[in-house]
């Protein structure tokens, strides 16, 4: 079998000026580790049909290479190994892997890998490939790729998995990408494929994720905490072993068999804690948590044993009653099941402990190809992975064509913790925190939700929109009279609800459709403007509508008057003859790709630089984040207002580059730039007689920046003040940042967007 791997690798590099014997040797050795790693799940012909995907992939990828130089058959091979050993996927999932970009990336077609592997090998390739083509402006084509990958859920989980590999290899590789790509794909990452794996229950490979995220997005503060992490870890692993001492002794006493080892908290993890509270490294009591894994406990004993263990810590340490978490009893949505406790150390630290037993430990650390494994020929419906699987696909039978919508609703299931509800019965439902009433009754059934007038929480008569609590119990009332409306959509939270909400208008709203689209029709007929999607699109787009029908809605409605596509005419008419001055053709403002072209044309280079002479090329600041010279920026290609500069770590940022990232330019500050911006900080401290005048001195007197406005408020003895004011620069901003930090009784002085 070697052999004929090999002779493929021969032909494959034929003519290539580079170590081929090295570079044979490195592929046979990553694809024997592979076949190492496979081992345990191979069955029947499984090694054969490997054998032949790698075979096709490697004359498929034969004359390409990745961004860093290396071979791309590395990818593949690299995202079958992820697959395997750390999703535990079996065969069909190493095959799919290795193939994954073959349809993509040449000309094998679906048909080639189902005459070749059979339909079910080529249904996981197709939800693993992009949809080609273009794409009408205004749509998303990373949200529409997303949706198309994320239907797969409703056929097999598997596509969702494999792409999670690929993902994550991507990220692991991605130091060897432009700085634009780097942005583009971590924010995709951060936006979509974290909260995926999370999930999916795969808690290693979304901490990975979401480390990766912070390394490129932002490198010093990542570097900053890892550093930190590393220096203090001989005092936590002290720390660690004086805490879990007498724990062990007593486990050991009671005769049960575990393993307990202490868990850093993950980098990312880390920073989003320094980020919402505001605090600094040192004071993050709970950088790491303990956790005891029970060894050898049959399934039915399983939580009386955590339970005693749980007996155990808290006779030692004493624990905080409100930190007690039990999902054991309850398991999280993706699966999840561990008894979590916090209790106070000797030292007066607070430290979490997680107890768990063997298979609930690798369903948290694997996720859903564990809960598959442990489930076994059980067919039940009744685990929660299952439960959210089953509303999943039915969320998916919505009608609604807008991919941007899909996601923003589909993501929205993802980090959201539960509340336990039930019903008259005192059957269980799970529902994402914060679901109505109405989310209820339309997650029983689509009729009840439809004609629901109000509920009854533990016998008290409450509105449908009341927000459910952790153990209520809700009778659904309803009448035939009653009709869904807009306000409905105001406060349901769950997927479900809101696509059934939103089918149901649809039927009762579609006479409004066809009105509004008349309108239209005979306004830009008297104005003189071509009925075609383009223009259409800019209408949306100028009255801020999220798809066409939303558009001919707010006409048909009487929202919007015919009367205003007349100033929609003058505003574009505007603009058009203000671009007609810009020596770049129209074509740039569709692609980012090609308005770099055209910059690189001008200036030599394809960045954008912000503050030269360059006037032929039209960009403004972004008010969402108001970046200064210093900051690590990106443009951001805009349908109506021309090129937008945001920072790097804009709130909006996320959603900008993990859904339009093909409209991103690479852009720096130019060194000639020289103009005051705006930039806002946040101060708090301790209040005093002269404070404000102290602020004022070191901003005006020592400094000689100019404010643009000042605002302070002091209660019970603390002081909290908000300034914006003008700087040059990142240096200036910290310079001064600096100062401040140096008065007397300050506590802390933050940069903070400016609206």
């Amino acid at each position: 079998m070697e052999q004929e791997v090999i002779d493929v690798m021969q032909v494959s590099q034929q003519g290539a000026m580079i170590d081929l014997e090295k570079e044979r040797n490195e592929i046979l050795a990553r694809y024997r580790r592979l076949f190492r790693a496979a081992k345990p799940v191979l069955k029947g012909d499984d090694a054969k049909q490997i054998k032949k995907a790698f075979t096709i992939a490697m004359e498929a990828h034969k004359d390409m290479r990745r961004k860093s130089g290396e071979p791309y058959i590395f990818h593949p091979l690299e995202v079958a190994e992820i697959c395997v050993e750390e999703i535990g996927l079996g065969a069909t999932s190493i095959i799919c892997a290795l193939l994954h970009d073959v349809v993509e990336d040449t000309d094998m077609t679906l048909k080639d890998i189902e005459n070749e592997f059979g339909p079910k090998v080529a249904r996981i390739i197709d939800g693993l490939t992009k949809i080609g083509g273009n794409f009408e402006q205004g749509t998303s084509a990373q949200a529409e790729n997303f949706r198309k990958m994320l239907l797969t859920l409703s056929e097999d989980v598997r596509v969702i998995l494999i792409k999670l590999a690929d993902r994550l290899h991507n990220m692991r590789t991605l130091g060897s990408m432009a700085r634009n790509s780097q942005l583009k794909i971590a924010h995709e990452t951060i936006f979509i494929y974290a909260p995926l794996a999370h999930r999916l229950g795969l808690y290693k490979i979304k901490s990975e994720l979401e480390d990766l995220y912070l390394k490129y997005t932002e490198p010093d503060i990542y570097k900053d905490i890892a550093n930190k992490l590393k220096t203090t870890k001989a005092t936590r692993d002290r720390f660690i072993e004086n805490f879990i001492k007498p724990i062990q002794k007593k486990l050991n006493d009671a005769g049960i068999h575990f393993i307990i080892k202490g868990r850093p908290k993950h980098i990312y993890s880390i920073w989003n804690k320094l980020k919402n509270k505001h605090t600094s490294f040192e004071d993050i009591f709970d950088l790491f948590a303990i956790r005891i894994i029970l060894q050898d406990v049959p399934a039915e004993k399983e939580k009386s044993a955590c339970w005693q263990a749980y007996s155990i810590v808290t006779d030692e340490y004493k624990p905080n009653p409100d930190r007690l978490k039990d999902w054991i009893s309850i398991p999280k949505a993706n699966g999840y099941e561990s008894l979590h406790t916090t209790v106070m150390s000797q030292t007066g630290q607070w430290v979490e402990v997680q107890i768990r037993t063997e298979r609930m430990d690798e369903i948290s650390e694997r996720g859903y190809a564990a809960h598959f494994k442990y489930k076994g020929n059980d067919t039940s419906t009744d685990a929660p992975l299952d439960r959210w699987i089953n509303q999943v696909r039915e969320t998916l039978e919505s009608e609604d064509k807008s991919a941007i919508e899909f996601l923003e609703d589909f993501r929205g299931n993802f980090y959201n913790e539960e509340v336990f509800v039930f019903t008259p019965k005192g059957d269980l439902k799970v529902l994402r925190k914060g679901a109505t009433i109405l989310d209820f009754a339309f997650e029983i059934h689509t009729d009840i939700g439809k004609r629901c007038t109000a509920g009854k929480v533990n016998s008290q008569l409450v509105p449908i929109s009341y927000v459910m609590q952790n153990g209520d119990q809700i009778e659904i009332l309803t009448t035939k009279s009653q009709k869904p409306s807009e306000d409905w959509l105001r406060f349901v939270t769950t997927s479900k609800a809101k696509a059934r909400i939103k089918d149901l208008l649809k039927e009762e709203n579609k006479v409004y459709f066809s009105d509004g689209k008349e309108i239209i029709a005979k306004r830009f007929k008297v104005l003189g403007l071509e009925n075609n999607l383009e223009t259409l699109n800019q209408l949306r787009a100028y009255f801020n509508k999220k798809d066409y029908n939303d558009l001919y809605y707010s006409f048909g409605k009487g929202y919007i008057h015919s009367d205003e596509i007349k100033k929609f005419k003058a505003d574009r008419d505007a603009r058009i003859n203000k671009q007609a001055k810009i020596e770049l053709d129209n074509k740039a403002f569709i692609d980012a790709k090609s308005f770099e072209k055209e910059i690189k044309k001008v200036k030599g280079v394809d960045t954008l630089f912000i503050g030269d002479d360059l006037q032929e090329i039209d960009f403004t600041l972004a008010k969402c984040c108001s970046p200064i010279p210093g900051d690590d920026v990106f443009g951001f290609l805009t349908v109506n207002e021309g090129i937008k500069i945001h920072r790097n770590t804009c709130p909006n940022a996320q959603q900008l580059l993990s859904q339009y990232g093909n409209r991103v330019i690479k852009a720096r500050w130019s060194s000639q730039v020289a103009k005051a911006f705006v930039a806002s900080i946040h101060l708090d401290g301790l209040d005093r007689m002269g404070m404000i005048q102290d602020i004022s001195k070191v901003i005006s007197s020592e400094l000689h920046i100019n404010m643009r406005s000042l605002a302070v408020d002091t209660n019970d003895g603390i002081f909290t003040g908000d300034i914006k004011l003008y700087v040059q620069d990142t240096r200036h901003l910290e310079t001064l940042m600096q100062k401040l930090n140096g008065i007397e009784g300050m506590n802390k002085v933050t940069r903070v967007d400016v609206e």
